[in-house]
Parts: C-alpha cells; structure tokens; sequence
C-alpha cells in the first residue's frame, strides 16, 4: 500500500471534514475509505429514477447556531434557504409539530392562546413528576397525557419497538415545547440546504491532490495502515465484538414517484397513531428542485439493516462504557481516534456531527504539533 499519514474510516460527513483538514490544514496524504460505493454517509442524496433529488437514507435538515461551521462548509458549497416545516397527523387532522401554541390551541380546540395561557394550561394538564426516570415520565410531567397518548406514545412504540417508559429520557427530551406560534421544526439562526446537494458539497470538499478515495472498500487492520487512524465504524466492529453487540434501530424506505408537481403540503408528515410508517418526507419542499413530478419516501424502522439510532437504555449505555474505555486505551497507544455517531454511540445531528469532526481534527493536530 502507498504510504499514508493517515487512514480515514468512513467517507461519510465525519471522514469527509478529517480528509479535508488534514490534507489542508497538515499537508497530510489521506487514504479514505468506505465499504459503502458513496460518499457522504447517511447524508448521500442522489436522483431517483423520476430525475427528481431524493434523501437515501432519510431527510437531513441542516440547522446551527454556529456561524463559523457555516463559514467553514461554504468554501464548498452555496445554500439556499432551509425552513423546515414538520407536522403530525393525528385524530384526522394535521398539527404542527413540535408542539406550539397553535397546536395547543388546536388540541385542546381554543381559539387562540397567549403563551401565559399556555403555560397554565399545561400546568392543569401536566403530571407532577420532578425528576422524570424515563421517556413516558418526561412527557407526561411537560404535556400530560392526552398530548402524550395522541403525539408520543405510537409513534416512539412504532419507532424504537419499545414502550416509552423503557427508554431514557433523552429519546423525547430533544422534541421541544414552543410558547410561540413559530411552526418551524428547528428554531436555529442558521436553516439551509446545500444548493447542490449534501453529496456534491462533500464531493467538493475531498477534492484534494493529497486525498485518495477508494469506495467499496471494508477496513483491513492489517492492510490499511498509518501513523494515524480515523475510525467512524461501528466501534463494538473494531474491537471484534469482545463484549457483545450494540443494539441499534434500522429503517426501511419506500420511494414513490407521483406524476404531480407536490403530494404533501410540507415537507414532512408524522403519523404516530396511523399505518406502519412514522413518517413522510417529500424533500423537494427543501431541495427547491423544479420537477414536474415528486418522489415521497416512507419510512418504515427495523429490527435489523443498517445501524441508523444507538438505543438509549442504560444497559446499553454500561455496554458502550465498555468499549469506550478500549477506546481510549487504542487513542493513547496506537494514535486511533474514534469519531462520529457508529463509533461513539451517540446521536448526532449533522451540524453537531461537523463540529465534533472537527474537535477531533483539533486533537489530532496538536499532537501533531507537540511532537
């Protein structure tokens, strides 16, 4: 094999940004590999059949606070405006989601709420659980039951394939409760979509003389060798499974062409109490793509597949423990750093899954510096 000073793992938005800066930044010869035949991870988009540009493996709505993430990802692509808007199907009717006043005032059938009014209704309605031990608690302690019954309990039972009460706080704890009448899903500064694309921004970021990219391409420990390893798999993979595997949620999608201009009014619909999907997505509310004809993907969650959402119980919370603490040990020893949602077991949004990509590149580099 070529000399290397480094082997990236995964050409999806974690290996993306280290090939990148170390190439840039270090003048470092990258090797990026992925045993996927793309880049860009989860976040590859590419044209359906129809012509028309579809998410693979699920809608990716950019958002963040942080200016200098958006100043660093525009070196390598436009954007163009991101609003995303979600709403939740449910008793015939659609609401907005995440809920806010005007779903509150369509809920509970008044005509209109002030964000006092609000609050105390929800107080009446709430159950007093101070420190709440599990998802179903959370809920219940912000917007009582029939909320929690119409909105959260179906679709969280549909989604992981067990029961609120069993999963840690933190599965429902990220979907907000506005006082406002905003229906935006996120209330970031910062809502955009690359104007060509996820895959064509991360394209144009490894376009690097020092970067090689070899898809279809599964790691070797022995083969693919470097002073310095960026590891972004599965992390129980790496350590040959020595502890048993960590869990994970997959999902399904269907794709279907409609020979219309829109099928949805947004981009995304929840069904928590209805068929077998959780969700909708015609993602040409945010491509803005002008196309006579749109495809909807319908997302059904899995058992088994690809790994898409770590499951936050606390025995598997213990498990990762386990093999972080062998992560460090790999750090310390071999200049091995884990980095990303597969190999931290973790959640990450894609502006959060950047940011931590690039704390690791920090680490890395001033390693590289002190030696």
């Amino acid at each position: 094999m070529k000399q290397y000073d480094i082997v990236i793992v995964g050409a999806g938005p974690v290996g993306c940004v280290m090939a990148e800066r170390c190439a840039s930044q270090l003048g470092w010869k990258v090797l990026l590999i992925d045993k996927r035949d793309h880049i860009a991870g989860n976040c590859y988009d590419c044209l359906h059949q129809s012509g028309v540009l579809i998410h693979q493996y699920g809608p990716h709505y950019f958002r963040t606070n942080n200016q200098s993430l958006v100043d660093y990802l525009s070196a390598f692509t436009e954007w163009i405006p991101g609003n995303y808007y979600v709403t939740s199907f449910a008793k015939n009717q659609y609401f907005p989601f995440p809920i806010n006043l005007l779903t509150l005032a369509q809920f509970f059938e008044k005509e209109k709420l002030s964000p006092d009014e609000a609050k105390r209704l929800l107080e009446e309605v709430r159950e007093k659980i101070d420190q709440p031990a599990n998802s179903e608690e959370f809920v219940l302690s912000r917007v009582g039951r029939a909320m929690y019954e119409t909105f959260y309990l179906g679709y969280t039972l549909k989604q992981w394939d067990m029961h609120p009460r069993d999963l840690s706080p933190s599965v429902c704890g990220r979907i907000p409760v506005r006082f406002n009448e905003d229906c935006r899903y996120v209330d970031h500064t910062h809502q955009l979509t690359p104007k060509h694309g996820f895959t064509e921004l991360f394209r144009q970021m490894i376009k690097h003389e020092l970067i090689d990219l070899h898809l279809g391409t599964p790691y070797n420990k022995e083969l693919h060798k470097a002073s310095t390893t960026v590891y972004t798999g599965p992390i129980d993979e790496y350590f040959d499974y020595c502890y048993g595997n960590l869990p994970w949620r997959s999902l399904a999608f269907d794709f279907k062409e409609y020979p219309q201009e829109f099928v949805q009014k947004n981009v995304q619909i929840n069904y928590p109490n209805d068929y077998d999907y959780t969700r909708s997505v015609e993602i040409k509310h945010v491509t803005k793509q002008a196309h006579p004809h749109t495809v909807v993907s319908y997302e059904y969650p899995r058992a088994e597949g690809d790994p898409y959402y770590p499951i936050p119980t606390a025995d598997n919370h213990n498990l990762y423990e386990k093999y972080r603490l062998l992560a460090e040990e790999e750090t310390s020893k071999n200049n091995v750093y884990f980095c990303g949602r597969l190999a931290e077991y973790k959640y990450f949004n894609t502006d959060e899954v950047i940011e931590n990509a690039l704390r690791t590149f920090d680490l890395i580099k001033q390693k590289n510096d002190h030696q």
